[in-house]
């Protein structure tokens, strides 16, 4: 089943409608797995998940979908998309989100019903953020300070070598002034609809969040993070990326066993 909470401001304030981009990648034969609604954060896109996340989830038999944000956006508006989006789905969905996308699935569940969710490397306490990306890049985190645009680098990104980088560095997109502010001063997430299982990932290496953070926001969820030493920020990226789906997939097919 697949429903909404509808808020005051829903109805005097309405989010614009938008065309929405959403990749998706589908199993055969569906063995009737929940769908998965990948959300990527700012500066990525659906692409990111669909270079390997995607496909490799299908294989494995989950329905797979990614939403990409709203060129002219806010984190309100991002939320109410991931909202319709998964309530679109023919069953009720997995939510996964990627930074600020993990951000963004945190304030979703307390408006949809999901399944389960899945924090991925989660920007959640925004100005503690932002603190750990300034002493790994100073000149691309300063702006965004004051409104201005984050510009992420190789280093915080990705560990190592590796090929493909200064690729997906050339796909990343600017973003909004103002979504970087309504990002670091957004309030708390309200509690999960339907208290879903939540999993909370990430890599004690990450340059952008810090592993206070993981730690502190898994155990919002009443568990510990589950970690992947040696990763950069973009798990569904990185060198090592078929690790974190395949713990992530595992996890989820024994939560839905239980």
């Amino acid at each position: 089943m697949s429903s909404r909470v509808l808020r005051f401001e829903d109805w005097t304030s309405p989010v614009p409608a938008t065309r929405r981009e959403v990749l998706s990648a589908l199993p055969h034969p569906d063995d009737g797995q929940p769908p998965l609604l990948f959300v990527p954060g700012l500066g990525h896109g659906a692409w990111a998940f669909r270079e390997h996340w995607l496909g490799h989830a299908a294989q494995r038999g989950f329905s797979s979908y990614a939403v990409s944000a709203r060129a002219d956006g806010s984190l309100r508006a991002y939320v109410h998309d991931v909202v319709q989006v998964a309530a679109g789905l023919p069953k009720q969905a997995v939510l996964i989100g990627h930074g600020v996308g993990a951000l963004i699935v945190a304030h979703a569940l307390a408006r949809y019903p999901a399944r389960a969710a899945v924090l991925s490397a989660p920007v959640m306490g925004g100005w503690a953020t932002l603190g750990s990306a300034l002493t790994t890049n100073p000149l691309g985190t300063i702006p965004a300070a004051f409104g201005g645009a984050l510009k992420l680098n190789r280093r915080q990104l990705f560990a190592g070598d590796l090929p493909e980088a200064d690729g997906y560095l050339a796909r990343m997109r600017r973003e909004p002034s103002g979504v970087y502010r309504s990002v670091f001063e957004a309030p708390e997430p309200g509690a999960p609809v339907g208290s879903p299982p939540v999993l909370v990932v990430g890599s004690p290496d990450d340059r952008i969040v810090p592993r206070t953070s993981l730690d502190r926001t898994a155990a919002r969820f009443g568990s510990a993070p589950l970690l992947f030493p040696g990763m950069g920020h973009d798990l569904m990226l990185d060198t090592n990326w078929q690790e974190p789906i395949d713990a992530i997939l595992d996890w989820l097919i024994k939560e839905l066993a239980a």
